[in-house]
């Protein structure tokens, strides 16, 4: 559905655009995931490198600022590119909720003063974090380039992470790491669902590339 999508803009500045401060929104995610992890990973205090929650107001901002153009838009030249415009429209929903996911981890981070181990998750932990970080990536890249190959591998990423994710929550729940805190395995368990609900939204804007407008967060339909 997304195929040539910069190609049908090119002529509409208005919708060129929103795609830009899309993109730009999605890099604006991606540096608040990477200093709100570092923070909370890598760091005994809670301090982070920049406002995250001006950061967060801005994408909030540049959400209402796509609407408003793909709306005025379609307002003028009717249903020309009316598919595309509504794409982009749910795409910065998802782009949206990252923000707010990765303000949930500063939170924790500002709470949990200590640096974040994963216990006996440690490993698996890790594997779902370098997954995320991949996958911004190659979110970024399959927006400007429309590679549907690439797309499809953030799409098959899913499941396993989220069954990563899953199983460190339900093992805190278990509470299989005796040597862990009760504040220390929350904190853990929250920081899981978090990150699982972060690759979800990427997901979700991958999927936009390979799926019609109706089964955009879906997955692929099997020919």
């Amino acid at each position: 559905m997304f195929s040539k999508f910069k190609e049908l803009f090119s002529s509409e500045n208005l919708l060129d655009a929103a795609f830009d401060t899309t993109l730009t929104m999605l890099d604006f995610d991606y540096k608040m995931y990477d200093a709100s992890r570092r923070t909370l990973r890598e760091s005994n205090n809670a301090e982070l490198s920049f406002d995250i929650r001006k950061t967060d107001r801005k994408i909030n901002k540049y959400e209402r600022e796509v609407r408003r153009k793909v709306l005025t838009h379609l307002t003028i030249a009717g249903t020309q590119n009316l598919v595309p415009g509504l794409a982009l429209v749910s795409i910065v929903i998802d782009v949206e909720r990252i923000g707010d996911y990765t303000k949930n981890i500063a939170a924790l981070a500002n709470q949990h003063e200590q640096m974040l181990k994963g216990g006996i998750h440690e490993k698996t932990l890790k594997e779902i974090e370098d997954t995320i970080e991949t996958n911004f990536v190659r979110v970024l890249d399959v927006l400007k380039t429309q590679n549907t190959d690439e797309a499809r591998d953030v799409l098959l990423a899913e499941d396993p992470t989220a069954q990563k994710g899953d199983l460190i929550v339900s093992d805190m729940i278990a509470e299989k790491d005796k040597n862990l805190s009760t504040g220390h395995a929350v904190c853990l368990a929250l920081y899981a669902r978090h990150l699982k609900r972060v690759n979800a939204h990427l997901t979700n804007i991958a999927s936009s590339i390979v799926n019609p407008f109706p089964r955009i967060g879906f997955r692929e339909k099997k020919k």
